[in-house]
Protein backbone atom coordinates (compact mmCIF):
# COMPACT_ATOMS: atom_id res chain seq x y z
CA UNK A 1 0.00 0.00 0.00
CA UNK A 2 0.88 3.64 -0.67
CA UNK A 3 1.56 5.92 2.20
CA UNK A 4 -1.84 7.83 0.51
CA UNK A 5 -3.98 4.64 0.57
CA UNK A 6 -2.39 4.09 4.26
CA UNK A 7 -3.27 7.92 5.24
CA UNK A 8 -6.89 7.20 3.84
CA UNK A 9 -7.27 3.59 5.10
CA UNK A 10 -6.47 4.91 8.49
CA UNK A 11 -8.76 7.96 8.54
CA UNK A 12 -11.96 6.24 7.11
CA UNK A 13 -11.60 3.79 9.90
CA UNK A 14 -10.63 6.27 12.87
CA UNK A 15 -14.42 8.23 11.49
CA UNK A 16 -16.11 4.84 11.35
CA UNK A 17 -15.10 4.01 15.35
CA UNK A 18 -15.86 7.83 16.33
CA UNK A 19 -18.87 7.64 14.51
CA UNK A 20 -19.68 3.96 16.37
CA UNK A 21 -18.54 5.18 19.87
CA UNK A 22 -20.49 8.25 19.55
CA UNK A 23 -23.57 6.62 18.72
CA UNK A 24 -23.22 3.86 21.16
CA UNK A 25 -20.66 3.81 23.32
CA UNK A 26 -20.70 7.26 24.59
CA UNK A 27 -17.18 7.35 25.86
CA UNK A 28 -14.43 9.42 25.47
CA UNK A 29 -14.06 9.67 22.18
CA UNK A 30 -9.95 8.26 22.37
CA UNK A 31 -11.25 5.20 24.39
CA UNK A 32 -14.30 4.74 22.35
CA UNK A 33 -11.89 4.65 19.08
CA UNK A 34 -9.42 2.63 21.53
CA UNK A 35 -12.33 0.13 22.33
CA UNK A 36 -13.92 -0.15 18.89
CA UNK A 37 -10.06 -1.33 17.43
CA UNK A 38 -9.51 -3.35 20.07
CA UNK A 39 -12.47 -5.40 19.90
CA UNK A 40 -12.50 -5.55 16.21
CA UNK A 41 -9.52 -7.09 16.41
CA UNK A 42 -10.26 -9.51 18.90
CA UNK A 43 -12.96 -10.61 16.71
CA UNK A 44 -10.88 -11.30 13.73
CA UNK A 45 -8.42 -13.09 15.91
CA UNK A 46 -11.24 -15.38 17.33
CA UNK A 47 -13.24 -15.57 13.78
CA UNK A 48 -9.35 -16.99 12.53
CA UNK A 49 -9.17 -19.60 15.39
CA UNK A 50 -12.80 -20.92 13.71
CA UNK A 51 -12.05 -20.82 10.45
CA UNK A 52 -7.93 -20.85 9.94
CA UNK A 53 -8.61 -21.07 6.09
CA UNK A 54 -9.11 -17.68 5.79
CA UNK A 55 -5.61 -16.81 7.36
CA UNK A 56 -7.24 -13.25 8.39
CA UNK A 57 -5.16 -13.27 11.33
CA UNK A 58 -1.77 -13.27 9.39
CA UNK A 59 -2.64 -11.20 7.07
CA UNK A 60 -3.93 -8.60 9.85
CA UNK A 61 -0.13 -9.18 10.96
CA UNK A 62 1.52 -8.33 7.95
CA UNK A 63 -0.96 -5.42 7.63
CA UNK A 64 0.17 -3.93 11.20
CA UNK A 65 3.77 -4.72 10.53
CA UNK A 66 3.84 -2.60 7.20
CA UNK A 67 2.39 0.55 8.88
CA UNK A 68 5.50 1.02 11.15
CA UNK A 69 3.47 2.05 14.23
CA UNK A 70 6.65 3.24 16.11
CA UNK A 71 8.29 5.57 13.43
CA UNK A 72 4.47 6.74 12.80
CA UNK A 73 4.29 7.92 15.94
CA UNK A 74 7.87 8.72 17.07
CA UNK A 75 8.78 10.50 13.46
CA UNK A 76 5.64 11.65 12.16
CA UNK A 77 2.75 12.21 14.71
CA UNK A 78 4.51 13.06 18.36
CA UNK A 79 5.90 16.72 17.72
CA UNK A 80 1.95 17.59 16.34
CA UNK A 81 1.02 16.12 19.37
CA UNK A 82 2.93 17.54 21.61
CA UNK A 83 2.71 20.87 20.33
CA UNK A 84 -0.92 20.31 20.13
CA UNK A 85 -1.10 19.39 23.72
CA UNK A 86 1.14 22.34 25.15
CA UNK A 87 -0.35 24.97 23.35
CA UNK A 88 -3.45 24.88 25.23
CA UNK A 89 -1.52 24.77 28.65
CA UNK A 90 -0.58 28.05 30.18
CA UNK A 91 2.75 29.36 31.65
CA UNK A 92 1.43 31.18 34.18
CA UNK A 93 -0.66 28.10 35.42
CA UNK A 94 2.82 26.07 35.07
CA UNK A 95 4.60 28.38 36.89
CA UNK A 96 2.87 27.71 39.97
CA UNK A 97 3.23 23.96 40.25
CA UNK A 98 6.70 24.27 38.63
CA UNK A 99 8.34 22.52 41.76
CA UNK A 100 6.19 19.31 41.56
CA UNK A 101 6.16 19.32 37.84
CA UNK A 102 10.12 19.65 37.78
CA UNK A 103 10.79 16.32 40.45
CA UNK A 104 7.94 14.64 38.91
CA UNK A 105 9.61 14.39 35.61
CA UNK A 106 12.70 14.26 36.62
CA UNK A 107 12.77 11.66 40.23
CA UNK A 108 9.91 10.49 39.53
CA UNK A 109 10.58 9.19 36.16
CA UNK A 110 13.67 7.86 38.42
CA UNK A 111 12.14 6.29 41.09
CA UNK A 112 9.67 4.63 38.91
CA UNK A 113 12.13 3.10 36.34
CA UNK A 114 14.09 1.64 39.40
CA UNK A 115 11.37 0.17 41.24
CA UNK A 116 9.82 -1.24 37.37
CA UNK A 117 13.02 -2.47 36.58
CA UNK A 118 14.29 -3.95 39.73
CA UNK A 119 11.28 -5.73 40.49
CA UNK A 120 10.30 -7.00 36.91
CA UNK A 121 13.86 -8.53 36.55
CA UNK A 122 13.47 -10.60 40.15
CA UNK A 123 9.80 -11.64 39.22
CA UNK A 124 10.71 -12.74 35.07
CA UNK A 125 14.74 -13.03 35.59
CA UNK A 126 15.35 -10.94 33.01
CA UNK A 127 18.63 -9.30 33.05
CA UNK A 128 18.44 -5.72 35.07
CA UNK A 129 20.14 -3.78 32.69
CA UNK A 130 16.92 -4.94 29.91
CA UNK A 131 14.18 -5.17 32.66
CA UNK A 132 15.32 -1.21 33.42
CA UNK A 133 14.62 -0.78 29.75
CA UNK A 134 11.41 -1.86 30.42
CA UNK A 135 11.02 -0.01 33.67
CA UNK A 136 12.24 3.20 31.84
CA UNK A 137 9.36 3.23 28.45
CA UNK A 138 6.74 2.24 30.62
CA UNK A 139 6.98 4.69 33.56
CA UNK A 140 6.42 8.34 31.41
CA UNK A 141 2.25 9.16 31.87
CA UNK A 142 1.91 9.95 27.80
CA UNK A 143 0.84 13.31 27.25
CA UNK A 144 -1.29 12.16 24.68
CA UNK A 145 -3.47 9.89 26.58
CA UNK A 146 -3.21 12.35 29.87
CA UNK A 147 -4.57 15.82 27.84
CA UNK A 148 -7.59 13.77 26.10
CA UNK A 149 -8.68 12.38 28.97
CA UNK A 150 -8.32 14.87 31.78
CA UNK A 151 -11.00 17.58 29.48
CA UNK A 152 -13.53 14.95 30.55
CA UNK A 153 -12.19 14.11 34.20
CA UNK A 154 -13.50 17.50 35.29
CA UNK A 155 -10.32 18.00 38.06
CA UNK A 156 -9.55 20.88 39.74
CA UNK A 157 -7.32 22.94 38.03
CA UNK A 158 -4.57 23.05 40.20
CA UNK A 159 -4.17 19.35 40.11
CA UNK A 160 -4.70 18.99 36.06
CA UNK A 161 -2.33 21.88 35.70
CA UNK A 162 0.33 19.00 37.60
CA UNK A 163 -0.71 16.19 35.57
CA UNK A 164 -1.00 17.70 32.50
CA UNK A 165 2.96 19.47 32.88
CA UNK A 166 4.19 16.15 34.50
CA UNK A 167 3.02 14.21 31.48
CA UNK A 168 4.34 16.74 28.85
CA UNK A 169 7.90 17.32 30.39
CA UNK A 170 8.42 13.28 32.02
CA UNK A 171 7.31 12.32 28.37
CA UNK A 172 10.64 13.90 26.58
CA UNK A 173 12.96 12.65 29.82
CA UNK A 174 11.74 9.66 30.01
CA UNK A 175 12.71 9.01 26.58
CA UNK A 176 15.97 9.92 27.13
CA UNK A 177 16.51 7.78 30.14
CA UNK A 178 15.58 5.16 27.56
CA UNK A 179 18.01 5.67 24.63
CA UNK A 180 20.74 5.76 27.79
CA UNK A 181 19.49 2.24 29.44
CA UNK A 182 19.27 1.49 25.47
CA UNK A 183 22.65 1.78 24.71
CA UNK A 184 23.71 -0.30 28.08
CA UNK A 185 21.49 -3.07 27.74
CA UNK A 186 21.82 -3.46 24.06
CA UNK A 187 25.24 -2.31 22.91
CA UNK A 188 25.38 -4.54 19.87
CA UNK A 189 21.96 -3.66 19.21
CA UNK A 190 21.97 0.08 18.51
CA UNK A 191 23.39 2.73 16.04
CA UNK A 192 24.10 5.15 18.78
CA UNK A 193 27.45 3.72 19.87
CA UNK A 194 26.80 5.80 23.40
CA UNK A 195 29.57 5.16 26.38
CA UNK A 196 28.33 3.85 29.52
CA UNK A 197 30.11 5.42 31.93
CA UNK A 198 28.42 7.51 34.21
CA UNK A 199 30.27 10.96 33.05
CA UNK A 200 29.28 10.24 29.76
CA UNK A 201 25.40 9.36 30.59
CA UNK A 202 25.34 12.77 32.64
CA UNK A 203 27.22 14.57 29.44
CA UNK A 204 24.67 12.68 27.04
CA UNK A 205 21.54 13.34 29.23
CA UNK A 206 22.09 16.98 29.30
CA UNK A 207 22.84 17.72 25.86
CA UNK A 208 19.67 15.81 24.84
CA UNK A 209 17.63 16.84 27.23
CA UNK A 210 18.42 20.50 27.74
CA UNK A 211 19.56 20.99 24.50
CA UNK A 212 15.91 20.02 23.17
CA UNK A 213 14.65 22.56 25.92
CA UNK A 214 16.60 25.31 24.54
CA UNK A 215 16.15 24.51 20.58
CA UNK A 216 12.21 24.61 21.69
CA UNK A 217 12.23 28.25 23.91
CA UNK A 218 15.03 30.04 20.58
CA UNK A 219 13.12 28.68 17.87
CA UNK A 220 9.66 29.46 19.53
CA UNK A 221 10.94 32.77 20.44
CA UNK A 222 12.16 33.67 16.77
CA UNK A 223 8.99 32.25 15.34
CA UNK A 224 7.13 34.95 17.75
CA UNK A 225 9.31 37.53 16.92
CA UNK A 226 8.28 37.37 13.23
CA UNK A 227 4.61 36.73 13.70
CA UNK A 228 4.30 39.88 15.80
CA UNK A 229 4.94 41.68 12.73
CA UNK A 230 2.25 39.63 10.48
CA UNK A 231 -1.74 39.40 11.06
CA UNK A 232 -2.71 37.20 8.44
CA UNK A 233 -4.57 33.75 9.94
CA UNK A 234 -3.70 31.29 7.66
CA UNK A 235 0.03 32.57 7.30
CA UNK A 236 0.33 32.44 10.81
CA UNK A 237 -1.23 28.77 11.55
CA UNK A 238 1.14 28.25 8.64
CA UNK A 239 4.04 29.41 10.25
CA UNK A 240 3.05 27.49 13.72
CA UNK A 241 2.55 24.10 11.59
CA UNK A 242 6.36 25.16 10.45
CA UNK A 243 7.62 25.05 13.70
CA UNK A 244 5.96 22.14 14.90
CA UNK A 245 7.45 20.45 11.85
CA UNK A 246 10.72 21.26 11.22
CA UNK A 247 12.07 21.76 14.95
CA UNK A 248 10.73 18.53 15.18
CA UNK A 249 13.09 17.02 12.53
CA UNK A 250 15.76 19.38 13.48
CA UNK A 251 16.56 18.89 17.14
CA UNK A 252 16.36 14.47 16.01
CA UNK A 253 18.85 15.63 13.38
CA UNK A 254 21.04 17.52 15.85
CA UNK A 255 20.57 14.77 18.46
CA UNK A 256 18.54 16.80 20.97
CA UNK A 257 15.58 15.70 22.72
CA UNK A 258 13.02 16.58 19.58
CA UNK A 259 9.91 15.87 22.67
CA UNK A 260 11.09 18.16 24.57
CA UNK A 261 11.66 20.57 22.12
CA UNK A 262 7.86 20.22 20.78
CA UNK A 263 6.54 21.00 24.43
CA UNK A 264 8.87 24.05 25.11
CA UNK A 265 8.29 25.37 21.74
CA UNK A 266 4.42 24.53 22.43
CA UNK A 267 3.97 26.59 25.88
CA UNK A 268 6.50 29.28 24.70
CA UNK A 269 4.06 30.15 21.48
CA UNK A 270 0.47 29.32 23.23
CA UNK A 271 1.56 32.01 25.87
CA UNK A 272 3.95 34.66 25.22
CA UNK A 273 2.75 34.05 21.34
CA UNK A 274 -0.72 33.95 21.90
CA UNK A 275 -0.63 37.45 24.10
CA UNK A 276 1.78 39.49 22.35
CA UNK A 277 2.60 37.34 18.94
CA UNK A 278 -0.84 37.12 17.87
CA UNK A 279 -4.29 39.07 17.50
CA UNK A 280 -7.27 37.86 19.20
CA UNK A 281 -8.62 37.03 15.70
CA UNK A 282 -5.42 35.03 14.38
CA UNK A 283 -5.33 32.82 18.05
CA UNK A 284 -9.15 31.76 17.59
CA UNK A 285 -7.72 30.37 13.91
CA UNK A 286 -4.33 29.05 15.83
CA UNK A 287 -6.19 27.65 18.77
CA UNK A 288 -9.19 25.83 16.22
CA UNK A 289 -6.50 24.26 13.99
CA UNK A 290 -4.02 22.83 16.51
CA UNK A 291 -7.67 21.54 18.19
CA UNK A 292 -8.52 20.12 15.31
CA UNK A 293 -5.08 18.41 14.59
CA UNK A 294 -5.27 17.02 18.35
CA UNK A 295 -8.47 15.62 17.85
CA UNK A 296 -7.48 13.66 14.41
CA UNK A 297 -4.76 12.74 14.77
CA UNK A 298 -5.48 11.28 18.87
CA UNK A 299 -8.51 9.61 17.00
CA UNK A 300 -5.58 7.74 14.57
CA UNK A 301 -3.56 7.03 17.04
CA UNK A 302 -5.66 5.20 20.20
CA UNK A 303 -7.01 3.14 16.86
CA UNK A 304 -3.70 2.27 15.88
CA UNK A 305 -2.83 1.24 19.79
CA UNK A 306 -6.68 -1.11 19.18
CA UNK A 307 -5.20 -2.92 15.95
CA UNK A 308 -0.95 -3.15 17.72
CA UNK A 309 -2.79 -6.12 19.40
CA UNK A 310 -1.56 -8.05 16.11
CA UNK A 311 2.21 -7.18 16.87
CA UNK A 312 1.91 -8.95 20.44
CA UNK A 313 2.73 -12.58 21.26
CA UNK A 314 0.23 -13.50 23.51
CA UNK A 315 2.31 -16.66 25.32
CA UNK A 316 1.20 -17.83 28.92
CA UNK A 317 4.00 -16.71 30.95
CA UNK A 318 4.06 -13.28 28.57
CA UNK A 319 0.47 -12.71 30.05
CA UNK A 320 1.89 -13.92 33.89
CA UNK A 321 4.50 -11.40 33.39
CA UNK A 322 2.11 -8.86 31.87
CA UNK A 323 -0.51 -9.13 34.88
CA UNK A 324 2.28 -8.48 36.96
CA UNK A 325 3.54 -5.43 35.57
CA UNK A 326 0.15 -3.98 35.65
CA UNK A 327 0.98 -3.82 39.36
CA UNK A 328 4.09 -2.77 39.27
CA UNK A 329 3.37 -0.04 37.25
CA UNK A 330 0.58 1.18 39.54
CA UNK A 331 2.99 0.50 43.07
CA UNK A 332 5.84 2.80 40.97
CA UNK A 333 3.35 5.73 39.86
CA UNK A 334 2.52 5.26 43.96
CA UNK A 335 6.06 5.63 45.00
CA UNK A 336 6.82 8.35 42.02
CA UNK A 337 4.12 10.61 43.27
CA UNK A 338 4.33 10.12 46.87
CA UNK A 339 7.92 11.44 47.16
CA UNK A 340 7.66 14.63 45.43
CA UNK A 341 4.63 15.25 47.63
CA UNK A 342 6.32 14.12 50.36
CA UNK A 343 9.56 16.20 49.99
CA UNK A 344 7.51 19.19 48.92
CA UNK A 345 4.08 19.41 51.43
CA UNK A 346 5.96 21.86 53.82
CA UNK A 347 5.72 24.29 51.27
CA UNK A 348 2.78 23.59 48.70
CA UNK A 349 -0.93 22.96 49.47
CA UNK A 350 -2.09 19.95 47.52
CA UNK A 351 -5.39 19.79 48.90
CA UNK A 352 -7.76 16.45 48.95
CA UNK A 353 -6.76 13.27 46.99
CA UNK A 354 -4.32 14.30 45.15
CA UNK A 355 -1.86 10.94 45.74
CA UNK A 356 -4.67 8.99 44.65
CA UNK A 357 -5.76 11.25 41.40
CA UNK A 358 -2.40 11.72 40.25
CA UNK A 359 -1.57 7.93 40.93
CA UNK A 360 -5.12 6.40 38.97
CA UNK A 361 -4.39 9.80 36.44
CA UNK A 362 -0.48 8.85 35.41
CA UNK A 363 -2.03 7.43 31.96
CA UNK A 364 0.35 5.09 29.93
CA UNK A 365 0.09 5.46 25.79
CA UNK A 366 1.07 4.77 22.51
CA UNK A 367 4.57 6.23 22.87
CA UNK A 368 5.52 3.50 25.44
CA UNK A 369 4.41 1.00 23.00
CA UNK A 370 6.45 2.65 20.23
CA UNK A 371 9.53 2.55 22.28
CA UNK A 372 9.01 -1.17 23.05
CA UNK A 373 8.38 -1.63 19.31
CA UNK A 374 11.44 -0.14 18.65
CA UNK A 375 13.54 -2.32 20.90
CA UNK A 376 16.69 -4.33 19.20
CA UNK A 377 15.38 -7.64 18.59
CA UNK A 378 16.47 -10.03 21.45
CA UNK A 379 14.72 -12.80 23.47
CA UNK A 380 13.40 -10.41 25.80
CA UNK A 381 11.47 -8.17 23.22
CA UNK A 382 7.87 -10.24 22.95
CA UNK A 383 7.71 -10.20 26.77
CA UNK A 384 8.49 -6.47 27.09
CA UNK A 385 6.81 -5.75 24.01
CA UNK A 386 3.36 -7.61 25.82
CA UNK A 387 3.52 -6.26 29.37
CA UNK A 388 4.09 -3.27 27.63
CA UNK A 389 0.51 -3.36 25.41
CA UNK A 390 -1.49 -4.80 28.33
CA UNK A 391 -0.12 -1.95 30.73
CA UNK A 392 -1.31 0.17 28.54
CA UNK A 393 -4.10 -1.20 27.56
CA UNK A 394 -5.60 -1.19 31.35
CA UNK A 395 -4.58 2.33 31.92
CA UNK A 396 -6.40 3.62 28.89
CA UNK A 397 -9.66 1.67 29.45
CA UNK A 398 -9.82 1.36 33.03
CA UNK A 399 -7.84 4.37 34.69
CA UNK A 400 -9.10 6.61 32.21
CA UNK A 401 -13.01 6.09 32.38
CA UNK A 402 -12.81 5.62 36.33
CA UNK A 403 -10.36 8.35 37.20
CA UNK A 404 -13.09 10.73 37.25
CA UNK A 405 -15.02 9.29 39.64
CA UNK A 406 -12.43 8.43 41.79
CA UNK A 407 -11.84 12.43 41.92
CA UNK A 408 -15.18 12.82 42.77
CA UNK A 409 -15.09 10.02 45.12
CA UNK A 410 -12.00 11.06 46.97
CA UNK A 411 -13.04 14.67 47.36
CA UNK A 412 -10.52 16.94 44.93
Amino acid sequence: MSLVQIASLLIVLAAVFGTINYLFFRLPASIGILLGALLTSVGMMIFDAFFPGFGLADRMRQVVSGLDFSEALMEGMLGLLLFAGALHVKVADLRSQWKMVLLMATLGVALSTAVVGYAFSWVTGLPVAVALVFGALISPTDPVAVLGILQAAKLRKSLETRIAGESLFNDGVGYVVYLLLVSIAFPDGTAEGHGTSLSQVVVLFAREAGGGLIAGVVLGYLVFRVMRHIDEPALEVLITLALAFGGYELASALGLSAPIMAVSAGLLIGDIGARKGMSERTWKYVEAFWSMIDEILNAVLFMLIGFEVFAVAFKTNYLIAAVIAIGLSLVARLISVAVPILLLRQRVDFGNGTIPIMTWGGLKGGISVALALSLPDSEAKPMILAATYCVVVFSILVQGLTVGRLAQKVGQ
